[in-house]
Formats: C-alpha cells, structure tokens, sequence
C-alpha cells in the first residue's frame, strides 16, 4: 500500500495512523500541513516538532504550507496530494477525522477527484472509547491548547492519564464540549505511542495566557529519548 498519513502531532492523526498501518500495513509518507494562521481544517500548536514524531517512527516527512484561508487552503491541499500522487505514487490518504462533517465531506470529495482512496479509520467512532483504547496502548498525550468553556489554562502542558480523562469526561458532560475536541476546543501533541522507536522529550516550552478559557502551550525545545 503506497499510502500517506495526514500528522499533525495530535491525539487523532496518531491513533489513525496506528490503526491503519494495524489493518492495511505499513504507511511509509507523513503528511504534515503547517497553515500561516488560524485553520478550520489543519491543526497549528507545535506543528513544527512533528517531525520529531515522524523521526521516531522511522518514516519520510513532507512538510507544506497552506494559507490559513478557508477558501483557497483546501485547494492547496488538493494541489499538494496531486504532485505527491505524481511523485510518489500515492494510493491512500489517511486522516484521523472523527465526527467533522465539513472535513470528511471535504477529503472524500478531494480524493476522489484524485483518484485516490481515503481512509478514516476512527470516522464515527465513540469518541469515549476511543480516548480509552488510546490510554491502554500508553498513548502519552499533552494539552497544548484550551479554548472552550469548561476547560481552564490550568489544563495546558498537562499529561492526560485515566484520571486526567475521566475528568475532561465530566466536564464534558457538564459543559457541551466535544469530548475529542474536533472542533478546536482543545489541542493536544503525542510524546510516545506504540509505532515511536524513541519518545520525546520536551526540554523547554512557554505557556501563553489569552484569557481563562484560552491559552497556549508552545513546545520551545524538544528531544528524542531511549525507551529504557
């Protein structure tokens, strides 16, 4: 399979990397789109440090910039899958879409005008159970973004285990929050999962407080780590 992933350094595009190399085999291309500003369909805190991700995984990275704009970056991007269909004989994309009608809608729209196969391996899916599977095969995930009610920058830089998630549950639950954070409520960056060779290691970062509700944790300097 001649596949790319679409990385972003989140939880999502992660686990539907992992899922699909689980299910189709080895995905040998990462994609990672670095937007110039705010994006409604590509991620933007620490997108630069996902190439220490791709590293640990032993695997090719492409890097391009998209505009930002809502109107012209989808065009962009189709335009970049084209040339890596030309150039690298891309079959398959892989995305970690979860419920985003408006991110589905589009990459299946973009692939088939392509000619290629999309695939979304955690499309659908109970978003609970997903943040489960995620912890009991030792994802080790960070916030690095709040921006909805219910969440407060105490969250930001914050390894989230069993107890951390049961409580973003909650809140959740009590707030209206999307639970997976598809909708930019929440951003979070992977420091290990199972295909990473080596973990990361952030050796300096810088919290940027907007209001209580919103705020940044930038990843400044960051390293691989032996497992042992």
């Amino acid at each position: 399979m001649i596949a790319v992933s679409i990385l972003s350094g989140g939880k999502d595009s992660n686990y539907a990397l992992y899922l699909a190399e689980k299910e189709y085999g080895e995905v040998e291309y990462i994609l990672t789109l670095k937007p110039k500003k705010y994006s409604y369909a590509f991620h933007i805190p620490n997108v630069d440090f996902v190439s220490l991700q791709v590293k640990a995984m032993g695997k090719k990275h492409i890097m391009k910039q998209v505009s930002g704009e809502k109107n012209k970056e989808l065009d962009e991007f189709k335009n970049i899958l084209k040339k890596l269909k030309k150039e690298y004989g891309i079959e398959y994309v892989i995305s970690g879409v979860i419920k985003s009608n408006y991110q589905k809608k589009a990459l299946d729209n973009i692939c088939k005008d392509l000619g290629l196969k999309h695939i979304s391996p955690l499309w659908q899916r109970d978003e609970e159970e997903l943040w489960k599977e995620m912890l009991k095969l030792k994802f080790d995930i960070i916030i690095t973004s709040v921006a909805t009610y219910g969440l407060d920058t105490s969250w930001l830089g914050k390894r989230i285990g069993y107890d951390e998630f049961k409580t973003i549950s909650y809140l959740s639950k009590k707030h209206g929050f999307n639970l997976s954070f598809e909708g930019g409520e929440a951003e979070t960056f992977v420091l290990y999962m199972p295909l990473y060779k080596k973990r990361i290691k952030i050796l300096k970062a810088e919290t940027v407080i907007e209001s209580e509700q919103c705020g940044f944790y930038i990843i400044k300097d960051a390293t691989l780590v032996s497992l042992i």
